[in-house]
């Protein structure tokens, strides 16, 4: 079995494959404090809760865009599952091509979102990512990553708005009602659900326009479900997208 860590700035996010076949998966909180022995007591306890023994994973892999937790969660699983993992970045073997300037500066998120994208959907494609930033990236027809879009997700929006004004309190990122607020807390949401999901159109027009033409639009991301349903151009959302390009990386070093 194969271990996938996506680390990202909010929450890490684990996925345990049997084949190409996710068997569980489980959300932490991304702690950079945690030392690797904590962090492995939470993956074996989350493990065993399961039904599952770290004797049957004979693989990992992981994808951190938190470089503190990086060597972290790489040590945590030298000892727990007694194998190194591959760590994903630009110079491993990828099933598609890196067309950018400077693929050292590219998220392994990102790049594991591509290929899952490119092996579930086909090319072209664009994929949403809603997490902490609200990032686009974009796969050509002959399946070359082109780059993308980097925007502030809804909730770094949020933690921006309330710690910048004396009046204003977090909400809940639920879909509202209707776009006009009858209350402060009403307002509030519409602005970050409602100004979310028109960016994201918006953006996706504008990528639309300069590739020439349509293409798949997909979602994935922990704040994703409620604010693709106010959007008019994401087709399909992918929950653990991230974690299934993770996979396919894996696979393709192996």
């Amino acid at each position: 079995m194969l271990l996938a860590i996506d680390v990202g700035n909010t929450q890490t996010v684990l996925g345990l494959f049997e084949g190409d076949a996710l068997r569980a998966s489980w959300r932490l909180h991304s702690d950079r404090s945690r030392t690797a022995d904590e962090l492995g007591l939470m993956v074996h306890d989350l493990l065993e809760r399961d039904g599952h023994d770290t004797a049957t994973i004979d693989g990992a892999v992981v994808g951190s865009v938190v470089p503190p937790l990086t060597g972290t969660v790489r040590e945590m699983l030298r000892r727990v599952l007694k194998t190194p993992p591959l760590v994903v970045d630009h110079t491993v073997v990828l099933p598609l091509r890196l067309a950018v300037r400077e693929p050292s500066q590219l998220g392994a998120d990102r790049i594991a979102n591509a290929v899952a994208a490119r092996a579930l959907h086909g090319t072209p494609v664009i994929v949403v990512d809603l997490g902490t930033a609200t990032t686009f990236d974009v796969v050509s027809e002959d399946g070359a990553y082109l780059g993308g879009v980097i925007a502030p997700g809804p909730m770094a929006s949020q933690e921006s708005l309330v710690g910048r004004t004396s009046r204003l309190t977090r909400v809940d990122l639920v879909a509202p009602q209707a776009v006009i607020g009858r209350t402060t807390e009403e307002a509030m949401r519409s602005g970050l659900m409602w100004g979310t999901a028109a960016a994201i159109d918006g953006i996706v027009r504008l990528i639309w326009r300069e590739l020439g033409g349509r293409s798949r639009v997909i979602a994935t991301g922990g704040d994703a479900p409620g604010i693709i349903a106010l959007t008019e151009t994401v087709g399909t959302v992918e929950p653990e997208l991230t974690l299934v390009g993770l996979r396919l990386v894996y696979e393709a070093n192996s």
